[in-house]
């Protein structure tokens, strides 16, 4: 059985990731920040479907924590196969030119720094030159990598920007060592993240703009993710999978 590690996996994609993960055969350590009853409430699913995970708090923006919960994955789960690099943040929709310093380094350190820390640690154990069994790594960018949110989340849309840079430079520098890395761009997907943002009912005001006309589901997100991850995807590395409605 092989080990999958989904950060920020008590809500939306990490959470439907998560349970179809389990159903693919994976062991799943579902991390989470700050809501442990969402998270047990995700390992519980799988429990009763007869999978294995165990939820693990850490935040990914911290490197001591990241070290900790690598550690827990591979003490509690065994060997990882697969991390799937998904916890960020948004914060409220507003112009460049009202942002501060301050919400600009809460959002590199969760959505950029975090990612590369958690890259650093997941070579570490599945490095077949470290005596890894090598493995996948799949970081969960967004379409706003590519249209740089304006008006809205450009400081966000700078993160993914660099998320995508990680993929590609990564892709290569690890591939020699067993690693495969991938990633996905959703966009307009039903999950909470729209309401961290202030506007909660966004997909609507959107949907007439985007050419299958309505929002994604964090299910359909996970199929991407779980393919990636999988042998299927054997001689993709450096890939994106843009899971946006045609937008």
């Amino acid at each position: 059985m092989k080990t999958m590690l989904i950060t920020g996996a008590s809500r939306g994609i990490g959470a439907a990731t998560a349970l179809l993960a389990a159903q693919h055969g994976y062991a799943v350590a579902v991390n989470y920040l700050n809501n442990k009853t969402a998270a047990d409430q995700v390992v519980r699913k799988i429990l009763a479907d007869g999978g294995i995970a165990v939820a693990i708090q850490a935040d990914v923006s911290q490197e001591d924590e990241i070290v900790r919960m690598f550690a827990a994955v591979d003490r509690q789960l065994g060997p990882l196969h697969c991390l799937v690099n998904n916890a960020g943040i948004l914060e409220p929709q507003g112009k460049l030119i009202n942002l501060d310093s301050g919400r600009l380094l809460r959002m590199f350190k969760a959505n950029a720094i975090g990612p590369i820390l958690c890259c650093k640690e997941a070579i570490k154990y599945m490095s077949i030159k470290s005596g890894g069994e090598g493995g996948t790594i799949v970081n969960v960018s967004s379409i706003a990598s590519r249209t740089g949110s304006p008006f809205e989340y450009i400081d966000y849309a700078a993160t993914k920007g660099a998320l995508d840079s990680l993929t590609i430079g990564l892709s290569k520098e690890v591939a020699e060592e067993g690693i495969r890395v991938n990633a996905v761009r959703p966009a307009f997907i039903h999950t909470d993240i729209h309401k961290d943002g202030g506007e909660p009912t966004r997909i609507s005001r959107l949907k007439d703009s985007i050419p299958l006309k309505r929002g994604g589901l964090a299910e359909e997100v996970a199929e991407a993710i779980l393919w990636l991850a999988s042998e299927k995807s054997s001689y993709s590395t450096g890939a994106f999978i843009d899971v946006t409605g045609g937008k």
